[in-house]
Formats: structure tokens, C-alpha cells, sequence
């Protein structure tokens, strides 16, 4: 299977293509946003700023937000997590409003948040039969939905509880990186791939 990485100005595209390969499908790195993300699958990688990334993903919105909408399925990776979100406060620029809610900064002593950290509250069914339940963040914003009801997993950075995991169909975001999080993270992409081809 045929995965379309978007390949946005982002540091961590070479580790995430070898953990998608790992997992079973064939990595299409996607480098302009005036190209139709063709695989059976779409992921928006992590690891970079808001604002840029908004800006090179502004000609492919509209595109994205139909494919989301058909049931393409869909996997935000930390930044790309918050590129599905409506806006943020790292600067300007569009999300991509899949789900309905702003990207704030962590309220916490200690920014960014980088290491493990641990799951609460899980039920998201990806996460349940991937094992995960310690995950590597590298982050210093969170996403805030509108409605909670979209979360499928919390995670808890000093005073700052904040969504880790959310899904809007077959749309999923993780703040954390499942690349870095070891063998369970692998399993959870396994996971995401088969579902994608179910």
C-alpha cells in the first residue's frame, strides 16, 4: 500500500518513511502542495512551525478537506496533528478545520515538552491494540477541541492536561511521535495501515 507523507519543511521525513516501511506500506514523500496526494492513505508529519507549514499546505485545503470528507484516511503526526485543527497560537495561518479548535501553548514551567510520557484515559481502538502506553513527545503546543468528545487518549505535561490522541472518521491525530515511541509506536502505524486498507 501506497502512503502519501506531506512533505512540508519538516525535520523527521527520513525517520518516518523507514517506520512506515517497517510497517508494511511504501512511503510517497509529497513535495508540492499543487500535487494530488495520491496513496491509499495520507500522513502529515511532525516536527517544525505552525506557520510555515500552514502556508504550504494553503493550495492543498480545499483537496485534503474533500479526501477527508470521501473517508481517505488521514494521520496527523505532532505538528500535523495540529495542522488539522482550525488555527494556532505559534503564529498565523489556516489550519485545516477538520476538527473544530484551537492549538494553544502548553501552560506549563517547563517548555517544550521532550521525553516520554504516558497515556490516560485511552479509547482509542489503535492505541488499545498497539500496546501504547508510554510515548516520546517533542512538543510546545497542544491541541484544544471544541469537543472533547473527539479524544481518544489524554497525556498530562506538568499542570497541563491535553489531548494525545484525537479522530474525526478515519482522521486521526497524535501529538505524540509513534516513530520514536519504540515497538509499541511501530505496532500503532501497523494498526493505522490496516485500517486504512480495511
Amino acid at each position: 500500500m501506497r502512503v502519501s507523507v506531506l512533505g512540508y519543511s519538516v525535520g523527521n521525513l527520513h525517520s518516518l518513511a523507514k517506520a512506515i516501511v517497517a510497517a508494511g506500506a511504501e512511503p510517497e514523500i509529497v513535495t508540492s502542495p499543487f500535487d494530488r496526494p495520491t496513496g491509499a492513505a495520507i500522513v502529515l508529519p511532525g516536527v517544525g512551525a505552525f506557520p510555515p507549514a500552514a502556508a504550504w499546505l494553503e493550495p492543498m485545503r480545499t483537496t485534503l478537506r474533500e479526501l477527508a470528507a470521501d473517508g481517505r484516511p488521514m494521520l496527523g503526526i505532532c505538528l500535523g496533528m495540529q495542522l488539522l485543527f482550525d488555527a494556532s497560537e505559534e503564529g498565523v495561518g489556516a489550519g485545516l478545520g477538520i476538527i473544530a479548535g484551537p492549538v494553544t501553548r502548553l501552560t506549563a514551567t517547563v517548555v517544550p515538552q521532550i521525553g516520554w510520557n504516558t497515556l490516560e484515559e485511552v479509547t482509542e481502538p489503535l492505541v488499545t491494540a498497539s500496546g501504547l502506553a508510554e510515548v516520546y513527545y517533542a512538543n510546545s503546543f497542544a491541541c484544544r477541541p471544541d469537543n472533547t468528545r473527539a479524544v481518544g487518549a489524554w497525556s498530562t505535561h506538568d499542570t497541563d492536561r491535553f489531548p494525545a490522541v484525537v479522530r474525526a472518521g478515519r482522521v486521526v491525530g497524535v501529538q505524540f511521535h509513534p516513530e520514536k515511541s519504540s515497538a509499541p509506536g511501530l505496532r500503532f502505524l501497523r494498526a493505522f495501515l490496516s485500517e486504512a486498507r480495511a
